[in-house]
C-alpha cells in the first residue's frame, strides 16, 4: 500500500492532470463517432414503412438543417427526385415532413384545427416581436377576428386613397434620397427598397403620425425588432442574447408609441383625416362586444407593418433587379403607361392600375419566382394519413408546405426558371385560378375564400392563414413600379443579364445584399 502511494506521488498527480484533457477529448470524439454510427444504422436498418422516408443524414439532431438552410428549393427538388413529393428530414432535432406540389399544399394549408396547428410553431418566434394577445399569442378564433378587422379595413375607398399617398412618398423619396442625386448613378436595391416600402406602408396603412416618426431612431427600433425573426429564436426565443434584449426593448417602446397615438386620438386631440388602419381598429369590437384594447391595436400595427414590409421590400427589390437585366422591358412598361394613360403621364389612380396589364404581370411573375416565404410550417396534432400513400404522419412531426415549389415546376410553367412577364399574356392567371370556381367556399371568420388549393401559384398562401394583405400588396408594388418606371431607366452596372443570389438566412427570402444597379433619370420633356 505504501509503495503504491509513493509511486503515485507528485509525478503520478502530474501525469493524471496532463492526461485529463486528452481523455475528455477522446471521450467526446468517441461519443460523436458512436452517435453517428448508431444514427446511420438506425436509418438503414429500422425503416418504418408507414411513415415517409427520412432524408439520409450523418449527424443526429443537426440532420439536414444546414443543407436545407443554405438553399431550401435545391433541397426540396433534390429530395423530391429521390423520395417523391412526401419525405421527412431532421430540422434541429425535429422530424419535419415535407409535402410538395398542389396536393401537398392542400394537405397542409387546408388542414383542420384539430389536425394541424400554426400557433405552436410560430408563437415562440412572433410573440416576443408583436406582443401579447395578438396573432399567434391568442386562440385561433380570436386571430380570425383580428384578421377580419384588418381585412375589412382595407376597403376600396382606402385602397384608392393609398395610391395617391404611395405615389407622393415615391416622388419625395427620389427627390431627397442621397443615392438619387444628379442625372445618373447607382443604388443598392435591397437597402433602398426596404427604406421606401416602410415609408409607403406606414404612411398609407398607419397614418401621418406614424410615418412622421420614421426618423433614424424609429428605424433603429424597427431594425432591433426585425432581429427577433432570427431562426435561432424558433428554439431559443427566451435566451437573453444581445439581439433578444434589443428586440424586447424595441417592442415595448413601439407598443408605447402606438398606444400614445391611439390615446391621443381617443381624447380628440387628433382629428380624423384619412382611412388608416389605426382609426379603423379603434372602432372595431370583438363578437362579445369588447372593444379592441390599445395594446392589441399596437401589436396588430407592429405585425401588419413588419409582415407586409418583409414581403413587399423583398418583392419590389427582385422586381428592380430583374428589370435591370432587361432594360428594354422598362421602356415597354413606360410605353404601356403612355398608351393607356396619355403621353403626359397624369397622376396614377387606383382604377388606372387595372388598365396596366404588363405592370401587373411583372409583379405576378416576380412573386412566382421569388416567393417571400419558402416554407410554411404546422405542428401535427393527431395522426394524419396522406391520401394516395401508405404514410401516416405522427404527432411527433411538424409539417412543411412550400407553395414556391409548385410555382417553379415545369409541369405547370414552361421554362419555369426563366423570368418572363409575358408568359402571363395569354390569360394564364385566369387559367390557373379557374379551378377555384368549382371549389367549396369557406369563411374562417375574415371573409369568404376558396377552400381549395388547386392552383400551383399561391404567393399569398391559402386556408385560414392566407395573407389578408394581398390586395394591398399588389397595389403597393404596382404603384411603386409605375413611379420608378416614370422616373428612371434601370440596368445592370456591367450591362449583363446576371441576377444576384437569394439570402435564405432568415425566415424570409430576399436578394443577397448588396445588389447594386445603375439608374439614369429620364428627360421630363420627352
Amino acid at each position: 500500500m505504501g509503495l503504491f502511494t509513493t509511486v503515485a506521488g507528485p509525478l503520478g498527480a502530474f501525469t493524471a492532470n496532463t492526461s485529463t484533457p486528452v481523455l475528455i477529448t477522446a471521450y467526446v470524439a468517441s461519443f460523436i463517432v458512436v452517435s453517428i454510427v448508431l444514427n446511420v444504422l438506425k436509418q438503414l436498418l429500422f425503416k418504418n414503412p408507414n411513415e415517409p422516408p427520412i432524408v439520409f443524414h450523418w449527424v443526429p439532431v443537426i440532420g439536414s438543417t444546414i443543407s436545407y438552410g443554405m438553399d431550401p428549393y435545391k433541397f426540396f427538388f433534390t429530395n423530391r427526385e429521390k423520395y417523391g413529393n412526401v419525405f421527412t428530414f431532421i430540422l434541429l432535432g425535429k422530424k419535419t415532413t415535407v409535402c410538395l406540389d398542389t396536393k401537398g399544399n392542400n394537405f397542409i394549408l387546408n388542414g383542420k384545427i384539430k389536425d394541424v396547428n400554426a400557433e405552436e410553431i410560430y408563437s415562440p418566434l412572433c410573440t416576443p416581436v408583436f406582443g401579447k394577445d395578438v396573432v399567434y399569442d391568442c386562440p385561433n378564433s380570436k386571430l380570425m377576428e383580428q384578421k377580419r378587422f384588418v381585412k375589412f379595413g382595407l376597403t376600396q375607398d382606402a385602397l384608392r386613397s393609398y395610391v395617391r399617398l404611395i405615389t407622393q412618398e415615391c416622388e419625395d423619396f427620389v427627390k431627397r434620397h442621397k443615392d438619387f442625386k444628379g442625372q445618373k448613378g447607382t443604388f443598392n436595391v435591397p437597402k433602398v427598397m426596404a427604406e421606401l416600402t416602410i415609408y409607403t406602408a406606414s404612411r398609407s396603412l398607419q397614418g401621418e403620425e406614424v410615418r412622421n416618426k420614421f426618423n433614424s431612431s424609429f428605424a433603429d427600433l424597427y431594425h432591433d425588432l426585425d432581429m427577433g425573426f432570427s431562426p435561432i429564436n424558433f428554439m431559443l426565443p427566451w435566451v437573453p442574447l444581445p439581439h433578444n434584449r434589443k428586440r424586447d426593448a424595441a417592442r415595448n417602446t413601439m407598443i408605447q408609441l402606438y398606444s400614445e397615438i391611439v390615446q391621443k386620438r381617443r381624447s380628440g386631440e387628433a382629428g380624423k383625416t384619412g382611412h388608416d388602419m389605426i382609426w379603423h381598429l379603434m372602432d372595431c369590437k370583438y363578437k362579445d362586444g369588447t372593444q379592441v384594447p390599445d395594446h392589441e391595436i399596437a401589436g396588430i400595427m407592429i405585425a401588419l407593418l413588419m409582415a407586409g414590409q418583409h414581403s413587399s421590400s423583398s418583392t419590389i427589390s427582385w422586381i428592380m433587379l430583374r428589370l435591370a437585366t432587361k432594360p428594354q422591358l422598362v421602356e415597354e412598361l413606360l410605353q404601356e403607361q403612355k398608351a393607356v394613360l396619355g403621353a403626359d403621364l397624369p397622376e396614377i389612380t387606383y382604377d388606372d392600375l387595372s388598365k396596366l396589364p404588363l405592370h401587373a404581370q411583372v409583379v405576378r411573375e416576380t412573386l412566382r419566382m421569388h416567393a417571400p416565404i419558402h416554407s410554411i410550417l404546422r405542428q401535427v396534432k393527431q395522426p394524419m394519413h396522406v391520401e394516395g400513400t401508405p404514410y401516416v404522419i405522427p404527432t411527433s412531426h411538424s409539417l412543411l408546405s412550400s407553395p414556391g415549389v409548385s410555382a417553379i415546376m415545369p409541369e405547370y410553367f414552361h421554362n419555369p426558371n426563366v423570368w418572363d412577364p409575358h408568359r402571363w399574356d395569354s390569360n394564364l392567371a385566369e387559367k390557373l385560378e379557374a379551378g377555384d370556381e368549382d371549389e367549396e367556399k369557406i369563411d374562417y371568420g375574415w371573409g369568404t375564400v376558396s377552400k381549395g388549393t388547386n392552383s400551383p401559384y399561391l404567393p399569398f398562401g391559402a386556408g385560414r392563414h392566407r395573407c389578408i394583405g394581398e390586395q394591398f400588396a399588389y397595389m403597393q408594388l404596382q404603384t411603386i413600379l409605375v413611379a420608378f418606371v416614370r422616373e428612371f431607366k434601370i440596368r445592370n452596372v456591367d450591362g449583363s443579364d446576371r441576377i444576384v443570389g437569394t439570402d435564405y438566412s432568415s425566415l424570409f427570402s430576399r436578394p443577397l445584399n448588396p445588389a447594386v444597379v445603375e439608374w439614369e433619370r429620364r428627360n421630363k420633356e420627352l
